[in-house]
């Protein structure tokens, strides 16, 4: 038995590493004098240079953010009304919209990207910031509806039934009771989404156009010319931000069910 837990232990161990190695190779380069891969002293040229010569850099995080911030906060609350209204259906009829909404996570990226701009070009609708808000607004949809969902499943809604019973009418149910309740799977059908929309790469270079370039299309399109140490820069500091915010939302997370 302890010959087993060690092996999957070690098993885990180099999962682990496998994943983090690429992560702090990002972080260590970003101090690195020289553009090449070989460290030759320590420097912090390149947050110099992304911050003070990286004006299409910036650009194309400014575009993520606004299309991310923007189809997390739509995804999420179309995602939440979809999962209140599956929530309330019989049996049958839930496990056909729950198969529904299954279906698009287990469709290629590469296939939605396809779908998407087909109808786009049918619509006539211009590519470029809104096909890539509505394409990703609508990828995200499935996701933030079914963690909503399973908070709603998780969740003791009996005192909805109580608040109507003491005189709350329907908008201070959902204010005072329905939204604290399901408000931790919100917060995280949010950070969620917005991952995955500033992360998303092969949709949007399909329902992509001129003048809204995000930061994965930036990335692979200065893959050409040889990327420039200034992303490592930046990557470093996406991940420190990411770790900040996933210690806020875990704090929030132990206040809201305690």
């Amino acid at each position: 038995m302890k010959k087993q837990n060690l092996f999957n232990f070690i098993i885990f161990s180099i999962t682990l590493l496998i994943f983090y190695i690429p992560i702090f190779m990002i972080i260590f380069y970003s101090f690195n004098i020289s553009k090449a891969t070989n460290w030759e002293g320590f420097s912090i040229n390149w947050y110099v240079e992304l911050f003070s010569n990286s004006p299409r850099l910036w650009d194309a995080l400014k575009m993520s953010f606004l299309i991310g911030i923007g189809a997390a906060l739509l995804s999420t609350l179309l995602g939440g009304l979809g999962a209140w209204a599956i929530w309330h259906k019989n049996n049958k009829l839930r496990t056909f919209l729950l198969a529904l909404s299954y279906l698009p996570l287990m469709l290629p990226d590469l296939i939605i990207g396809i779908s998407l701009l087909t109808l786009f070009v049918s619509m006539a609708l211009p590519l470029g910031v809104g096909s890539i808000f509505i394409a990703h607004t609508t990828m995200n949809i499935p996701f933030a509806l079914l963690l909503i969902l399973s908070v709603l499943e998780d969740s003791d809604l009996s005192v909805i039934e109580a608040a109507k019973d003491l005189g709350a009418n329907e908008l201070q149910t959902w204010l005072r009771v329905i939204l604290p309740i399901i408000s931790p799977g919100l917060i995280a059908s949010f950070l969620l989404t917005l991952t995955l929309s500033l992360d998303d790469f092969a949709i949007t270079f399909f329902v992509s156009g001129p003048g809204s370039t995000t930061l994965p299309l930036y990335v692979f399109s200065a893959i050409r010319f040889g990327l420039s140490p200034a992303i490592n820069a930046l990557s470093t500091l996406i991940i420190g931000g990411s770790i900040i915010l996933f210690t806020l939302n875990k704090k929030y997370m132990k206040i809201a069910f305690k």
